[in-house]
């Protein structure tokens, strides 16, 4: 986990609920965004001209890669709660460079390799918060390109009779403490990393699972922006 998932808002739905200045004009809702895609993700970051810090909705890739990573072999979209503020690929991250990831809710499978049933996970709501991390590096032409990763820590939700690990969710109204940019040190990170996992324990229980059709097990063979990829299968008569 997390390994797809769904934002079915749009660029104005998510700027609206997270207060946040709009740099990702271009998004579309998908329904299926698999790692080494481009996501939406909230961060704060300062202005260039004011240096005042700004929250904003920008566009990253979701495969961290900060700029001490020559290569990457195997995409990093994910990161665990339980290294996150001590493991030299995330700590810096998870130090001053703090997103949260909109999501309407997320896939696991269960089952055989070539069989596998595909569950949704969503929330009460059609928007979720999860904790991330991200980092930026230039490119050869110049140009800079951040990525970013979701953090993930056990299953609490009905995700646990499915696969053992869940994004770290926030409540919505809890979201400023993750964004504040201030970078931390090593013991702010553990009070962080502490946050992080009281506030996902209440967001957890709210998680709810169902079967959809199999069809989304092939990223490549679907329409992204198809919203019936979250419609439930009929119930067995």
């Amino acid at each position: 986990m997390c390994g797809r998932f769904v934002v079915s808002q749009k660029a104005d739905d998510l700027t609206e609920v997270f207060e946040a200045e709009d740099d990702f004009p271009e998004w579309e809702p998908s329904y299926s965004l698999a790692p080494t895609d481009t996501i939406p993700i909230i961060r704060e970051r300062a202005d260039r001209g004011s240096g005042a810090f700004v929250r904003r909705l920008e566009p990253a890739v979701w495969n961290f890669r900060p700029s001490f990573m020559t290569e990457s072999k195997r995409p990093q979209f994910n990161s665990r709660i339980e290294t996150v503020a001590t493991n030299g690929l995330w700590k810096g991250a998870f130090a001053q460079g703090r997103c949260i990831v909109p999501m309407r809710g997320y896939y696991e499978w269960t089952g055989e390799a070539g069989k596998k049933h595909a569950h949704y996970l969503h929330g009460e709501s059609e928007l979720l918060a999860a904790a991330g991390i991200s980092t930026a590096r230039r490119l050869d032409d110049g140009s800079w390109q951040v990525s970013a990763s979701i953090i993930t820590r056990e299953a609490r939700d009905a995700s646990g009779e499915i696969h053992e690990r869940m994004p770290v969710y926030l409540p919505l109204d809890e979201v400023e403490r993750y964004l504040d940019p201030v970078k931390l040190d090593a013991g702010g990170m553990q009070a962080m990393v502490d946050f992080l996992l009281e506030a996902s324990d209440r967001v957890a229980p709210t998680i709810r699972e169902y079967e959809v059709d199999r069809r989304v097990n092939s990223h490549r063979a679907i329409d992204p922006h198809d919203p019936t990829l979250i419609e439930p299968l009929p119930a067995a008569e």
